[in-house]
């Protein structure tokens, strides 16, 4: 793990750090390149905008590890007037949920009852809930969860992270729910003998993994989601999907809010399923810093805002 790296994902932990900078305009005017506002109502509109140029959004309000029962249900409110106004607005928008935002650590039940009612509020617009994955400690709860959810309802989707050296376990697991997954690189500062610390080994992983989807994907096995601004991969991952004659929008590439826009609005104009996902909420520090972190040449967007 390269040094930038390590310092933005040991910077995403301090509470410190994250009260020192979150008024500090130079800061604010860069996280603006990634999220089009902290209120629900901007990522609604950046939605509405998305989805006149044939693209779908995931949305999710940035926050964790919620210390009372109070904040997990006011949480699950949210969400559930979110999915009631996107259904009103008839926009092709999902929503993506931490389970430690619903509770988890608190309550589980009542996490996995409040979770429930998300996956069935997005039944009701005809959209996948998707359950958002964090740091390893939390991997076997959070499938475990899926599962159950999953064995009652079908539009409820899960993320893997291709960097965990236990995900191939993982996901072998799953393929017999017929899942929906978005696999994704991973954004966590993790141990190398848990998650492969080199990019190369990583980006080998995700295109294993990639490519077991996809198999699943050719018989109507699987829905995979591709969360990835690697556009090389994208270009390996969409010849594979050919190779293997997957249909049409059988898959999906998933990108970031600010991120290679222009290939997002390219993807979708070759008929690919495209969607962005638009974070928004006051609580964007450490998601901000696991962004940076993703590809530490961002820091040099911060520091031209600075300077």
């Amino acid at each position: 793990m390269s040094i930038a790296r390590s310092l933005l994902l040991y910077a995403s932990r301090s509470q410190r750090l994250a009260a020192a900078l979150r008024n500090r305009r130079f800061v604010g005017r860069a996280v603006n390149r990634f999220m089009p506002g902290e209120e629900f109502s901007a990522a609604l509109a950046a939605a509405r905008r998305f989805a006149d140029a044939g693209i779908g959004t995931v949305l999710t309000q940035l926050g964790e590890n919620v210390a009372t029962l109070a904040e997990a249900e006011s949480v699950q409110r949210h969400y559930l007037d979110a999915l009631r106004d996107i259904r009103q607005a008839a926009l092709p928008a999902q929503i993506s949920v931490k389970l430690t935002q619903l509770g988890l650590e608190v309550d589980r039940a009542a996490c996995e009852l409040a979770l429930r009612s998300l996956v069935a509020g997005a039944a009701e617009t005809g959209s996948t809930l998707w359950i958002d994955m964090e740091d390893s400690s939390y991997t076997d709860v959070t499938l475990d969860v899926f599962r159950r959810v999953r064995s009652e309802w079908p539009n409820v989707g899960v993320c893997l992270q291709a960097y965990l050296r236990r995900t191939p376990a993982d996901l072998e697991s799953l393929l017999p729910l017929e899942p929906a997954i978005r696999l994704v690189k991973g954004a966590y500062a993790e141990p190398p003998a848990v998650a492969f610390p080199r990019k190369r080994d990583v980006d080998a992983a995700y295109y294993a993994l990639a490519g077991r989807l996809l198999e699943r994907a050719a018989g109507g096995k699987a829905n995979p989601v591709f969360g990835t601004h690697d556009m090389r991969l994208v270009g390996r991952i969409r010849a594979r999907a050919a190779e293997l004659g997957v249909p049409p929008r059988g898959c999906e590439f998933h990108l970031l809010y600010g991120i290679r826009e222009r290939d997002q609005r390219a993807l979708a104009a070759e008929g690919e399923a495209v969607r962005v996902l638009v974070s928004y909420g006051s609580a964007w520090f450490a998601w901000y810093m696991r962004r940076l972190a993703e590809r530490p040449a961002n820091v040099w967007f911060v520091l031209k805002n600075l300077i």
